[in-house]
């Protein structure tokens, strides 16, 4: 039975990183305002120090009427000075300032950085597992179709297995029906038999004393007669064996050179000629054969001088055999047929 799976959402850690990561790069561009001020500016200083030099100035003329000249140089050197240090004062400041806010910036773009750093690597990270996810699935999806493949493989197993099973038995009961049929046929054909031989036995019973009845008659007659035949007869006999031993030879012959013509007609199919072979090739192949025509030996017997032509020959030999044939011919010829020889040459085999 096929299974449905729920397929796992791998969309969701992915869309998760990538909103991350934008948060981070969003807050990271961001440009937040300098916690630090810039310094007031000196002119506050440097109106200050006027407006002071200026009511000093006014004591001092209205006692010193006679060294204003002399208050007022000195006053505008201390005031230059202090403005000067003054400025200087606020460059310093200035650059400081400066420095602060670039170490600010700074530690800004690392910041920035890193946290892109981090929401790439949240990112990856989050690609990787969706991955393995979807690696974890497919894997145990591909198991999952692997054990109902087997499962249902097995199942075919058990059921061409039955099947066979089922077939064995029917043809087992086939077979035992047709061999008790048989058994009842061949009991009621050997009943017949029996009886039919036993009316021939009685006919020929009856037959005989009749035979005898008569022959007894004429035994006397035909005593004489009998003793003149038995010479005929025996030369008669004589006669008939002799033909029939000669009949015999002629048909063992025949049955001989038939099976000789049939092993070199099988020989000749399963021989394949090497290449090459000069047209005067020849060789003669020794043969020995089993009870039952199988070939016990094959040899060279004559070589053809080339080896291959030499395998070939023999391999054809094997190749044909076995010559059951060997089991048809008479009795009384079938060891002289067991060794013979077969002459090989490109075209024919003698």
């Amino acid at each position: 039975m096929a299974r449905q799976h729920r397929r796992v959402g791998y969309g969701l850690p992915t869309l998760l990183a990538i909103a991350l990561h934008l948060g981070i790069l969003v807050v990271s561009v961001i440009r937040f305002p300098s916690a630090e001020s810039e310094p007031p500016s000196q002119s506050i200083v440097q109106a200050t120090l006027v407006s002071t030099e200026t009511t000093t100035d006014q004591a001092q003329r209205a006692t010193e009427p006679q060294a204003s000249s002399q208050a007022d140089e000195t006053s505008e050197d201390e005031a230059s000075r202090e403005a000067e240090e003054a400025e200087a004062q606020r460059q310093r400041e200035a650059e400081e300032q400066r420095q602060r806010e670039a170490e600010r910036q700074r530690q800004a773009e690392q910041e920035r950085a890193e946290a892109l750093e981090a929401a790439q690597a949240a990112a990856e990270e989050a690609e990787r597992r969706a991955e393995e996810a979807r690696a974890q699935a497919e894997r145990r999806e591909q198991q999952e179709a692997e054990r109902q493949r087997q499962a249902e493989e097995e199942a075919r197993r058990q059921r061409e297995a039955e099947e066979q099973r089922q077939r064995e038995e029917e043809a087992e009961r086939q077979r035992q029906a047709e061999e008790e049929a048989r058994r009842q046929r061949e009991a009621e054909e050997q009943r017949q038999r029996e009886e039919e031989a036993e009316r021939q036995r009685q006919a020929e019973e009856e037959a005989r004393r009749q035979r005898e009845a008569e022959e007894q008659r004429r035994r006397e007659e035909e005593a004489a007669q009998r003793a003149a035949e038995a010479a005929q007869n025996s030369l008669d006999r004589a006669i008939a064996g002799e033909a029939e031993a000669a009949a015999n030879a002629e048909q063992a012959q025949q049955a001989a050179n038939g099976f000789i013509n049939l092993v070199r007609q099988a020989v000749e199919q399963a021989w394949v000629i090497p290449p090459n072979v000069p047209d005067n090739a020849n060789a003669l192949v020794a043969i020995r054969l089993g009870p039952s025509g199988e070939v016990f030996s094959a040899s060279i017997a004559r070589s053809s001088g080339n080896s291959a032509f030499d395998r070939a020959a023999i391999q054809a030999v094997e190749s044909a055999a076995p010559f059951s044939e060997l089991r048809e011919l008479p009795a009384s010829v079938q060891r002289d047929y067991r060794e013979f020889n077969l002459n090989f040459r490109p075209g024919d085999i003698r």
